[in-house]
């Protein structure tokens, strides 16, 4: 029999929802449809968020557990009233990508398994000169949530300094958003700039907390990712869905709701009309009215810069900019004399696999690999099945001593849990072992064995 479908009249535009009954959420039993429905009812807070601006799709087509991967060109297969501009990348390459300005837009790529929107900071008019800075709190693992609030409270306390108004919300999953509205007229480069000088005055209020370091070696408490400004990056919006077991939202919050927030309570069944969302409108209605200048902020960079502060680390897609510094974590760069240094070893692959913990790269650091997995949930699994068998050795990590990294496959992203194991006695370390989670992006690949050894 052919597959169920609904139609929802939006806008006055019949959207057709395929497989409405697909459970999306299984540990809270909602739909595909009821996902729909959701995004309907706070269609304006959701508008808000993306409206204008392009966006890469992030489809979970087999729901929330599911695997899920980036699409940035649009379908060619779409209603022409499904509106789409011309997005250059870094790499030089150009897509067209889907622009949402209305409920039934929002509807129809809802339909195509977007749980969470990613749209780009800039509109569709002028796709050069963004009119967001995004703040993007990001606690390394072990961090506790009020933590995370004290830092999103110093980072207002910035802004206001610097006659700029943050507008903050939950990410939905582990950390916390600050957006700023700007004036669209610098670059890219110029904003990022603009935000690594806002971290590292983050970081030198309140450097217990906070860190603006690149290098996940280096940090501690919560970083301010000043990259999430990089062109290509994206955000999940305001009123986003999060592919988490509860179903949580990227939820619009007033400041003086930040101190007492918990993230949990933020979900699809507590933010809707009828509701927080009925009860108390939208925290961001008035985000339009007035954009906020740079100018500050890049002074601000100025002074650092004069003070001794160059650039800091850029994603690893992007090309080697200049006066950036070398992009190599810290504990493996060159002496002053410009020769590799030696120390260190590779650390030995688990059994069964080319490339262990670091590739091919020497380390100081006494590592093991853990899992790696199609997505962190599972990885996290496995990473509590090594703790299992290995209690007394759990004692001995902190937070830090977690590294999981989110890795870049075909078309999606995998997730590789390592651990330090420089706080553990030399006599108790335990050796490399077959990994508790064995997940292969690269299988079925002519050359994955090398592309695999390159990229681990």
């Amino acid at each position: 029999m052919p597959a169920r479908k609904e139609v929802v009249e939006v806008s006055g535009r019949e959207v057709i929802v395929s497989n409405p009954d697909k459970v999306f959420f299984p540990g809270t039993g909602h739909t595909k449809l009821d996902l729909v429905r959701y995004y309907l009812s706070v269609a304006e807070g959701a508008l808000r968020g993306v409206a204008g601006r392009p966006m890469a799709l992030k489809r979970y087509v087999n729901g929330a557990e599911g695997e899920f991967f980036f699409q940035k060109r649009a379908p060619t297969s779409r209603p022409d009233w499904i509106e789409v501009v011309e997005l250059a990348f870094p790499s030089g390459r150009t897509a067209e990508e889907i622009v949402v300005r209305d409920a039934a837009q929002l509807a129809w790529v809802i339909n195509l398994g977007c749980i969470d929107l990613n749209p780009h900071p800039v509109r569709a008019e002028d796709l050069d000169h963004p009119d967001e800075l995004r703040v993007d709190l990001d606690p390394i693992p072990g961090v506790s949530w009020p933590q995370i609030r004290d830092v999103a409270m110093v980072t207002k306390e910035v802004l206001d300094d610097l006659g700029m108004r943050g507008w903050p919300k939950t990410s939905g999953s582990r950390g916390f958003h600050v957006y700023c509205r700007i004036e669209p007229r610098w670059t890219f480069p110029e904003v990022r700039r603009a935000a690594l000088a806002l971290a590292r005055e983050v970081e030198r209020r309140a450097p217990d907390l906070a860190t603006s370091r690149w290098w996940k070696e280096e940090r501690h408490g919560v970083f301010l990712d000043y990259n999430q400004n990089a062109k290509d990056r994206t955000v999940a919006s305001a009123f986003s869905v999060r592919p988490t077991p509860d179903a949580r939202v990227s939820t619009p919050l007033s400041w003086d709701e930040v101190p007492g927030c918990e993230a949990e309570r933020f979900t699809v069944d507590t933010v809707p009309k009828r509701k927080r969302f009925a009860e108390l409108g939208d925290p961001f209605e008035r985000m339009d009215d007035a954009a906020d200048s740079l100018e500050r902020l890049l002074e601000l960079s100025t002074q650092h810069e004069e003070a001794g502060f160059g650039d800091a680390p850029w994603p690893p897609h992007f090309a080697k900019q200049a006066g950036e510094p070398p992009r190599v974590q810290p504990s493996k760069r060159r002496k002053a004399s410009g020769k590799p240094e030696r120390q260190g070893v590779v650390p030995p692959p688990a059994p069964g696999k080319r490339a262990g913990p670091t590739g091919r790269r020497r380390t100081t650091m006494p590592l093991i690999e853990v899992a790696r997995a199609a997505s962190e949930a599972e990885a996290r699994e496995g990473l509590e099945r090594w703790k299992e068998r290995h209690p007394e050795v759990w004692t001995h990590l902190a937070p830090p001593d977690v590294l999981v990294d989110s890795m870049r496959g075909r078309s999606s992203t995998w997730t590789r849990i390592r651990l330090n194991l420089r706080n553990v006695p030399e006599g108790e370390r335990p050796p490399q072992e077959a990994l508790e989670v064995d997940y292969d992006p690269w299988e079925g690949i002519e050359g994955w064995e090398d592309q695999a050894h390159r990229r681990s």
